[in-house]
């Protein structure tokens, strides 16, 4: 798929193509070509990079209409400012600059620094807050200058949980490095199973080897409680009740275990603790039938899913089994839990040792950036603190807001917040109180953005933002093993800023001279490659910059073969071997079916995230939203659930808990279980009632690694009737 300019001045004999990556949050890191008119500096056609092992000439729905992002009408171009007497807070789409007044980068900076430095003196800098995410995975973008500013500053330190934490703590649990099975090995799986993964939609460049694996005859399990794009498409559907993966896993290690179809050698030699974990599951309590009532399975199925699982690629199975394990897992309040029990499997059965074997959650951790010396941290000793600052959970951030400083001991209240790479307004549980704490009238917001977004609606200061386009960045990926540089294609529309050039510029209006706010992207990135790590050796940004793509250095075996976790040497924790201890223990969320009874609240809710949207990008682009237009402003509903309220498709509904309320319109149909409804991220401002369904979610945090709960969510629906 590619995307071509329609615009009849592009000429034809002056075209030029840059080598590029996309950097929004998926784990493909895709290599793009992106061609353009050297006379009007123009972006006229985007495609994949066919000589991508991953990528191979071909884009996402998502990315292959990027330059509608591009040059969009609705670009903010030009830093602005709140005009004065405007209230903070939700803005008519499409009339948003009405409550602001375009100034220049002179006065804004000029601004910023000032409002910053007056705020960190009566209240310390800790009460200055940063904002930030995954809008740009690239190493520059999304962690280098920016971090240097904010730590030199004394500002409060985030931690940046909103997304993977808990998955990435349990894998670095069980295996000490967040590594996994190279996307094209799984070309040669017998069995995949996607765990909690909709591959179909948002990680679109597996599917093409999962493909692969099925015309040779492998079979694509999908476990997730939605039937997604790829669980309509796979071979088989198993409808989880939500939160309850840990379960299922303790139910598939009693079946491998007493049948003793574990890999006995492997065991030995690879892991620790297993007689433990081998007490522990087989006890009762994680039989087939006892799983069965969580999970909402039956006990043939789970025995069935279980052998099947441990005998790919012995006798005549055609491979070995492969789980593409995702984030959906984790979000639960037992998530982190669950994650670390389905990263066990593979280390009861040996599946690591055989090409197209293993799991993949996260690669992230195969790529070694020097990352000290892009964000350096140190920096905080010489802030006014002369420490290091307190950290701030960006899962909370409602109570951060709205709470933070109501105790002596947990430090100032948040006084200023800078946004950036991020919509805390849409994408932040606990809607509610995040909007309630960005609305105050003593909390100066600052927002870096690229569209008048939720949050951008809450900005005294707004500042425009490039595309990946526009800048040059480096980057790994989290869904595959090579490491690229992106080019800068086009230069910055308007007067858009890098991250790069936006905080060493402010780093300079605030006084702070050391010499490393001087850095530009050539030496970030030698920075960010600089390391003793055997895995980059040979990987110069010279030599990214001449390739496009370079694999990482990583281990082979005799016949020269990258087989993660085969033997003892790969792993990365204090055993040297994959812990199977301590035990997972399934415990069912606070808020679930197993308690659902007990409250106000029977429905377990699931706040999905859209196929064609990057959680909330894209969202405003009307393209997408064609594209998204079955799921706009629905619940999913089953029939039993609809039925005992009265409810049909196409009925305005209201979903409501004790945190807040959505407005809907129902859709019954075949895509969740009875007692599980389902409805998808959108922005605020293009809500029925102005709320999207995080002013459903808690925040709550996950058992390990602080991060969000979405998906432990309780709600009951009612029909609203006509007046």
């Amino acid at each position: 798929m590619g995307t071509t300019s329609t615009e009849p001045g592009a000429h034809l004999d002056a075209m030029k193509v840059v080598h590029a990556v996309c950097s929004h949050d998926c784990p493909d890191s895709c290599g793009v070509l992106v061609t353009v008119d050297e006379v009007t500096g123009r972006a006229v056609k985007m495609q994949g990079d066919p000589s991508h092992p991953v990528t191979r000439g071909f884009l996402c729905g998502k990315v292959a209409k990027y330059l509608d992002r591009v040059y969009s009408p609705d670009r903010l171009l030009y830093p602005m400012r709140r005009k004065p007497g405007v209230p903070k807070g939700p803005l008519k789409q499409g009339r948003e600059a009405e409550a602001f007044e375009r100034i220049s980068w002179d006065e804004a900076l000029d601004e910023v620094a000032a409002r910053l430095e007056k705020i960190a003196a009566e209240f310390g800098p800790e009460s200055i807050l940063p904002y930030s995410y995954a809008g740009t995975i690239g190493q520059l973008g999304y962690g280098s200058m920016d971090r240097r500013f904010f730590y030199r500053l004394g500002a409060s330190q985030l931690d940046r949980t909103i997304c993977s934490t808990a998955g990435g703590a349990a894998l670095l649990s069980v295996y000490g490095v967040k590594l996994g099975t190279p996307p094209q090995d799984f070309a040669h799986a017998g069995l995949i199973i996607a765990w909690g993964a909709n591959v179909h939609g948002n990680n679109v460049h597996l599917w093409p080897f999962i493909e692969e694996a099925r015309r040779s005859g492998a079979k694509l399990v999908v476990i997730d409680p939605y039937k997604t794009r790829t669980a309509a498409l796979a071979d088989e559907h198993l409808a989880i009740n939500p939160g309850t993966d840990t379960a299922l896993a303790l139910g598939m290690m009693h079946v491998i275990l007493s049948m003793g179809l574990e890999d006995r050698e492997y065991v030995a030699q690879c892991t620790s603790g297993f007689d433990e974990l081998k007490t522990y599951v087989l006890r009762p309590e994680h039989s087939p039938e006892k799983v069965a009532a969580i999970t909402g399975m039956s006990p043939q199925l789970i025995v069935r899913l279980a052998r099947a699982y441990a005998t790919a690629g012995r006798g005549d199975s055609k491979g070995p089994a492969a789980i593409r394990l995702n984030y959906g897992i984790q979000r639960s309040e037992n998530g982190g839990t669950a994650a670390r029990a389905v990263c066990m499997l593979p280390l009861l059965t040996g599946a690591w040792k055989y090409k197209g074997g293993g799991l993949q959650l996260s690669t992230s951790g195969s790529f070694p950036f020097n990352q000290n010396a892009l964000q350096m941290p140190e920096l905080m000793k010489s802030s006014p603190l002369g420490r290091v600052a307190r950290v701030v959970n960006m899962s909370q951030l409602g109570q951060a807001l709205t709470s933070l400083g109501s105790n002596a001991e947990d430090g100032p209240p948040v006084k200023a917040m800078f946004v950036y790479n991020s919509n805390p307004a849409a994408i932040a549980p606990n809607q509610n109180d995040v909007l309630r704490g960005m609305r105050r009238k003593d909390l100066f917001v600052v927002v870096h953005e690229q569209f008048f977004t939720d949050t951008a609606d809450y900005a005294d200061v707004l500042l425009p933002a490039p595309t990946f386009l526009e800048i040059k960045d480096v980057q790994g990926a989290y869904g595959h093993l090579f490491a690229q540089v992106s080019q800068r294609a086009i230069a910055p529309l308007g007067e858009a800023k890098s991250n790069v050039a936006l905080f060493g510029e402010l780093a300079r209006r605030m006084g702070f001279d050391e010499a490393c706010f001087d850095d530009r992207e050539d030496e970030l990135i030698d920075q960010a490659l600089t390391t003793e790590h055997s895995w980059f050796a040979g990987i110069t940004r010279e030599r990214l910059e001449r390739e496009g793509h370079v694999p990482l250095n990583l281990p082979v075996d005799a016949s020269g073969e990258v087989l993660p976790f085969s033997k003892p040497e790969w792993f990365k924790t204090p055993s040297g071997r994959g812990e199977l201890t301590p035990v997972p223990v399934f415990t069912a969320p606070t808020e679930s079916r197993a308690h659902a009874a007990e409250g106000a609240y029977p429905l377990e809710f699931l706040p999905r995230k859209a196929d064609n949207y990057m959680n909330t990008t894209f969202a405003n682009l009307p393209q997408h939203q064609r594209m998204e237009s079955r799921t706009a402003g629905v619940l999913e509903m089953h029939t039993t659930d609809a039925s005992a309220r009265e409810i049909t498709t196409g009925d305005e509904v209201e979903v409501f808990n004790g945190r807040g309320s959505v407005a809907l319109k129902a859709l019954v149909n075949g895509h969740v279980s009875a007692g599980v409804v389902a409805a998808r991220l959108d922005w605020n401002k293009l809500s029925a009632n102005g709320a999207n369904v995080n002013a459903l979610t808690s925040e709550t945090l996950t058992d390990i690694g602080g991060g969000p709960t979405f998906y432990s969510t309780l709600v009951e629906v009612r029909k609203v009737l006509a007046s």
